[in-house]
Order: structure tokens, then C-alpha cells, then sequence
């Protein structure tokens, strides 16, 4: 691993202070920096190479991410297919994504330019917003894809067919799609079943069902899951909690599996269950 993308978060000034050591330590290593332009921007490092967020995954053999899971979400969708491994440093609150902490940096960093790391492979979802027949929008989502009700508190009506068959109706606040990734995330506040994050599946969770047989279903990765708005209703399509669009009555939107998948540096000793003991507080009295 010869050139090292950094992205910090950049309203935390204790991520750019951060940045400015890794700059400094990973130079004293032999390796070239790259920063995206919005970091580069807030800290005026001379010697390094910048390049616009979008493009930095192209030109980088790891990605390291100062912040939290919003952060990783954001420079995942932009990785698409590039297999490049990211490095999720913990800045924010539960970092379930991040796999290491501030504290732990630099010797998580000369193990991993050592080879000593596994690079966990993540199922992503390609969101494709169908609109009279014709796709309108495409989007990528790590963790979910949820349509939900926007300001005004009535109930949507939204169709599901699964390989293009019938599955189920719902008259909900909305209805999530999540990775096993994304499973510990707003599925997890819906309750939502918990997923181990290399399982090759999805889980569709409805927000606030009005009715009470509708329960929470995990489905194999391969189907194709279509959701269609059936009367026209104030609702969004948001991927990640970050990506929104507005539907309209009769659109579908096809959710599926990318091709590619999503590398995330873990190591051996810090283990899945490991995360939800820390997390969740699994196990205490």
C-alpha cells in the first residue's frame, strides 16, 4: 500500500488536528497522501495530493475515515467496484462501521501496512427509482433504503413483489431495506432483526405497521425487491439516511444487489460480537 486516502469529518476540529498527525506519520513511512479537496481545504497541508472526493477512491490503495459511521457511509457509496479497503477510525458516537479508535491508530495503521488485517467484504444495494416505465434515479446504500412518509403523520400504502411476484402490502409509517450492514442501524430502531454482516441477505422491516401481522422478513441477497407507491402521498426515498427523493404516486422502486461489494478493514481480536457486547451492552446487569 503505497498511496493512503485520508477523508475527515469536517466539523470536528479534533479530526483535523488528527489528519494533520496521520499526514505527518504516513510521509515518515514512505507513503503518499491523499486528501479530497474538503479536507485538504480546512487544513493547508503543503506535500500532499489532492483530488476531488469522488475520484479519490480511483487513485488510492486504502481509504482511511476519521469520524463515524456517517462519515464511512458517505465514502463507501463511492467506492463502487473499485475493491479499495477502508479504514473506519472512530470519532463519533457508536461506530458500529469503524474498526478501530482515535487511541488505537497508529499501531492499527503499521499493522495494516504490514498485510496483517482481513478485508471483510459488505453486500451494497443499488436503489433504481422507476417512473412511467423509465428509470429516473440510481443510488447506492450501504446500509438501507427506506421509503417513508414525509411531514404530515397519515399512514402510505406501498405494494412489495419480490422477483416480481406479490409479497405483501403494508399501511405503515414506511418500510426499511436493509444489508446485514445496515441491520444494526434504523432497522435495529424499528426492531428489526440482527444480521451477521458477511451473510449474503436482506431484511425488510416496516416502520410502525398498522397492521399487527406484519412482522419484519429476511430474504436471500438475489431477489429483486420492488416497492410501489400506490396513491399519491407525501413520501421520500432516502439511502443511507443521507441520499433523499421525493416519489410520486405509481413510481417503484426496484432495490437489488450490486455486483460489487463493499471492503471494510476488520482485524481478528475485535470480532462481531465483540462490537455488539461494546455497543449494545450485551451481557451486563
Amino acid at each position: 500500500m503505497r498511496r493512503i486516502g485520508i477523508v475527515a469529518r469536517r466539523d470536528r476540529a479534533e479530526a483535523r488536528e488528527v489528519t494533520r498527525g496521520l499526514v505527518q506519520w504516513l510521509t515518515a513511512h514512505g507513503r503518499e497522501v491523499v486528501l479530497d479537496t474538503e479536507t485538504a481545504g480546512a487544513l493547508g497541508l503543503p506535500g500532499v495530493t489532492i483530488a476531488e472526493r469522488e475520484a479519490l477512491p480511483g487513485k488510492v490503495d486504502l481509504i482511511v475515515v476519521l469520524g463515524g459511521d456517517g462519515t464511512l457511509l458517505s465514502v463507501a457509496r463511492l467506492v463502487d467496484g473499485l475493491g479499495v479497503p477502508i479504514l473506519g477510525v472512530n470519532l463519533g458516537g457508536l461506530g458500529f462501521l469503524t474498526a478501530t479508535t482515535l487511541e488505537a491508530l497508529f499501531p492499527t495503521l503499521e499493522a495494516v501496512l504490514r498485510g496483517e488485517y482481513t478485508a471483510e467484504e459488505r453486500l451494497v444495494l443499488v436503489a433504481a427509482l422507476m417512473r412511467g416505465g423509465a428509470q429516473v434515479a440510481e443510488h447506492l446504500a450501504l446500509n438501507d433504503v427506506v421509503v417513508a412518509k414525509g411531514a404530515l403523520g397519515r399512514l402510505i400504502d406501498l405494494d412489495v413483489r419480490a422477483d416480481g411476484k406479490p409479497m405483501t402490502a403494508y399501511r405503515a409509517d414506511g418500510l426499511i431495506i436493509a444489508t446485514p450492514t445496515g441491520s444494526t442501524a434504523y432497522n435495529l430502531s424499528a426492531a428489526g432483526p440482527i444480521l451477521f454482516p458477511t451473510m449474503d441477505a436482506v431484511v425488510l422491516t416496516p416502520i410502525a405497521p398498522h397492521t399487527l401481522s406484519n412482522r419484519p422478513i429476511v430474504v436471500p441477497g438475489a431477489q429483486r425487491i420492488e416497492v410501489a407507491l400506490r396513491i399519491e402521498q407525501e413520501v421520500m426515498l432516502t439511502m443511507d439516511g443521507q441520499v433523499g427523493v421525493p416519489l410520486r404516486e405509481g413510481d417503484v422502486v426496484e432495490v437489488q444487489t450490486a455486483d460489487a461489494r463493499i471492503r471494510l478493514v476488520r482485524f481478528p481480536q475485535k470480532n462481531f460480537f465483540s462490537v455488539l457486547r461494546t455497543k449494545l451492552k450485551w451481557g451486563e446487569r
